[in-house]
């Protein structure tokens, strides 16, 4: 059964830093771009990051660029992303996902949005809540 499980989500305040990972299950991730998406209430999803599985090359969303790192140990079938910095509009559900090839990647590079239709696996989502 292929499964996406995140973790580690929770409350911080402002400034605070958190790391999500994002266990993979039932597939390799070996040949799947890695992203990160989170949504808040009453928004629409927005992409936050993602990884291509050959040179790791990245894609980070403006808003989060500077603040957030993604990274991946294949070994462990599990991606991660690391938030510091934390502010009050990163609070959402965060989502990782998993599409195959490096083309979510690249078109995201290109278009400078990540297009949640090239993802073909979900994760359930993790809360993070950035309140003081």
């Amino acid at each position: 059964q292929v499964q996406l499980v995140e973790s580690g989500g929770g409350l911080v305040q402002p400034g605070g830093s958190l790391r999500l990972s994002c266990a993979a299950s039932g597939f390799s991730l070996d040949y799947y771009a890695i992203g990160w998406f989170r949504q808040a209430p009453g928004k629409e999803r927005e992409g936050v990051s993602c990884m291509e599985f050959i040179n790791g090359s990245t894609y980070y969303a403006d808003s989060v660029k500077g603040r957030f790192t993604i990274s991946r140990d294949n070994p462990q079938n599990t991606v991660y992303l690391q938030m510091n910095g934390l502010k009050l509009e990163d609070t959402g559900v965060y989502h990782c996902a998993a599409g195959r090839g490096s083309r979510p990647v690249y078109a995201a590079q290109a278009m400078g949005v990540m297009r949640s239709e090239m993802y073909d696996y979900w994760g359930q989502g993790t809360q993070v809540t950035v309140s003081s």
